[in-house]
């Protein structure tokens, strides 16, 4: 009986919530998961997932020792990664968080030609749009810009990432122009769900929060920045995000001078993985990178608008448009 073995087939399934999720993450078939989940609960004399016909949850004892075991495989192969640095080339697994969008337009790029010059390096991509404990949930990176702070978790600043009041000219034709955070309670905000309805601005008296009435909430930045081009609304917009729409004039600034604050992108990692060269390697991938000419670097300022637009932007507001 190969525990090892076992131990992952436990962790993959863990993760997928199949054995056939686990089989393709493994590169193998779904009977093999199965017979190793089977043979693991054999030697713990105990059940580790409840079986249904639509899907697998852990039991409790399974809940309970799924971080324990990820601890176990990281030490695994932290040794293994140690004797291969005798040989002068890094190895091991790296276990990465990333936020959908940003790694949909950059960050899975990045990463996929990381791995391909580091033979002996394997790395797992979960994307989220939610804040994560990267050691309750088993990840060597978690790269995100909310604002939570974990214990024995040490926070790497990536890249400055500026933020934007956007809509679409049509819009503002037709439901008027705020000029100050008060005016929002009047328009249809588009919500980010995991930043929520406090938007903040920056400006001539200092900081300033309102809260903003959703009249759509989505967890996808793309989906976002597609209703906001499409006149549904005004929304809060990351810069890589928005600046091809706000180049081209789909997208204009309002609400100047109140501003957005920026944010920092930054790398989540618990304090016991920042040594591991790997890991080091890899932050000090994504920062050059991040910080490289890319195409949100173009966003400097709103784009000067067009006659039509300036017609829209100097409208007076609609107090009674519906839509």
């Amino acid at each position: 009986m190969d525990t090892l073995s076992n131990l992952k087939a436990f962790v993959a399934t863990a993760d997928a919530g199949s054995f056939s999720g686990a089989a393709r993450h493994l590169g193998l078939v779904p009977s093999v998961i199965s017979k190793r989940i089977d043979q693991l609960e054999w030697l713990i004399r105990a059940p580790l997932f409840t079986r249904t016909t639509r899907k697998l949850t852990l039991t409790d004892v399974g809940d309970r020792y799924l971080h324990t075991v990820r601890q176990v495989l990281g030490q695994v192969d932290d040794a293994l990664a140690g004797m291969a640095r005798a040989s002068g080339e890094l190895e091991g697994h790296i276990r990465v968080k990333l936020p959908t969008t940003l790694a949909v337009f950059y960050l899975s790029d990045i990463l996929n030609d990381f791995v391909k010059t580091q033979p002996r390096i394997s790395m797992d991509i979960v994307l989220a749009d939610r804040s994560v404990n990267p050691i309750e949930e088993g990840f060597d990176i978690a790269i995100g810009a909310l604002p939570e702070l974990y214990g024995r978790v040490q926070n790497k600043p990536l890249r400055l990432m500026r933020r934007y009041l956007c809509a679409a000219p049509a819009y503002l034709e037709r439901m008027g122009t705020p000029l100050h955070p008060g005016d929002l309670v009047d328009h249809q905000c588009l919500v980010f769900t995991t930043s929520g309805v406090r938007w903040e601005f920056q400006g001539p008296q200092g900081l300033m929060g309102i809260d903003v009435r959703a009249k759509l909430r989505t967890n996808d930045g793309l989906a976002l920045c597609e209703a906001t081009i499409a006149g549904a609304g005004i929304s809060v917009l990351a810069d890589y995000i928005a600046e091809g729409a706000l180049i081209s004039g789909q997208l204009v600034e309002v609400m100047q001078p109140y501003t957005v604050p920026d944010i920092w992108l930054k790398a989540l990692v618990p304090t016991n993985r920042l040594e591991l060269p790997r890991v080091r390697m890899l932050l000090d991938c994504l920062e050059k990178k991040l910080n490289a000419s890319i195409p949100w670097d173009k966003i400097r300022h709103s784009p000067e608008p067009d006659a039509q637009q300036k017609d829209a932007l100097n409208a007076p507001k609609a107090p009674n448009a519906v839509t």
